[in-house]
């Protein structure tokens, strides 16, 4: 965003999505009352945007138009997004801007250790755009990051989620896994047959063998993954998506609604009700995660504190079983 000035406006696709400018409009249908959320007030949510500010921090919460962004920095829980608020990719679902990235700053992951400091957090997420203009494809700079945050902030926990640095080798992983985060989140995002129209430069097989690897490297991570739905799936390819991420041994299932960002964006197929998120829940746990989270806010980062303490108990209560 605009160094020192307000969050820009999301609703813009000509200054954020370029690659999108020749798609048609798609209608965005009405919310049903389930999906609303008040606009962010509080003073708390004021106090975070300042810090956010002060740092020159980058938040996904702000860059996708996240809706729980009220309720997380009132009680001052950001996901910080490093690498700058450009990506090189274009995917249809994201309001994430699209375009040519600047140069890495080699004093944010300093920055985001501060701000982790100075909000109190017991436990942080991290993410960033995708950086397909580097050859590591930006794991180093995840790696200092989480250094950072852990000189800094010993007792925080740290969750990465990453791109899938699909034009890199196989260090990029090990450098990020190397570096010993808490949580290791790469999100599918949706099904296989979606992602030629709304991931189109991420191969899904990838991704999954991604998060098999990262578990593989260290058996003692925690795997997360996430998809949307609402997007034109249905049931049994979402059931398939579980299928796939318990082989690759994923603890951790997030499954949320798909809003659509502008009418330039991928449009909605329909809103999942609350009971069918509860069913699709049900179905993953009975499927054997370690910990699911399924409704229609749910996003990667949401709660990601209280469900990651959730999901360290899950663990010890499955190892103490055996």
């Amino acid at each position: 965003m605009t160094r020192g000035r307000a969050m820009r406006d999301l609703t813009d696709p000509a200054s954020r999505h370029p690659e999108k400018a020749h798609r048609p409009d798609q209608a965005q249908p009405r919310k049903p009352a389930w999906i609303r959320v008040k606009a962010p007030t509080s003073p708390g949510y004021r106090a975070t945007a300042a810090l956010m500010r002060e740092h020159r921090l980058t938040t996904v919460c702000e860059e996708a138009g996240c809706p729980n962004i009220g309720e997380c920095w009132a009680q001052g829980h950001a996901t910080m997004m490093i690498m700058g608020e450009i990506c090189t990719r274009g995917c249809t679902f994201c309001n994430v801007a699209t375009g040519r990235p600047d140069a890495l700053d080699p004093f944010e992951p300093g920055r985001v250790a501060d701000a982790v400091a100075r909000l109190g957090l017991s436990h942080v997420v991290v993410t960033s755009v995708d950086r397909d203009d580097l050859p590591d494809g930006g794991a180093e700079h995840f790696a200092m990051t989480i250094r950072a945050i852990r000189r800094r902030s010993p007792g925080t926990t740290i969750e990465v989620l990453v791109p899938d640095f699909l034009r890199c080798g196989p260090e990029a992983l090990e450098t990020v896994v190397a570096a010993r985060p808490d949580v290791f989140n790469h999100n599918l995002e949706t099904v296989p047959g979606l992602y030629p129209e709304v991931r189109p430069g991420a191969r899904y097989f990838h991704s999954l063998r991604l998060l098999q690897r990262a578990k593989e490297l260290d058996p003692a991570l925690f795997t997360k993954s996430g998809i949307m739905v609402g997007l034109g799936e249905d049931r049994q390819a979402v059931l398939q998506v579980m299928d796939d991420m318990r082989s690759a041994d994923v603890d951790f299932l997030t499954i949320g609604q798909y809003l659509q960002p502008t009418p330039k964006h991928h449009r909605v197929d329909r809103f999942v009700t609350p009971e069918e998120f509860a069913a699709y829940e049900a179905a993953a746990r009975g499927k054997g995660f370690l910990m699911v989270s399924a409704s229609p806010l749910t996003r990667s980062s949401y709660h990601a504190g209280e469900d990651f303490a959730r999901l360290r108990a899950a663990r010890e209560a499955r190892l103490a079983a055996r």
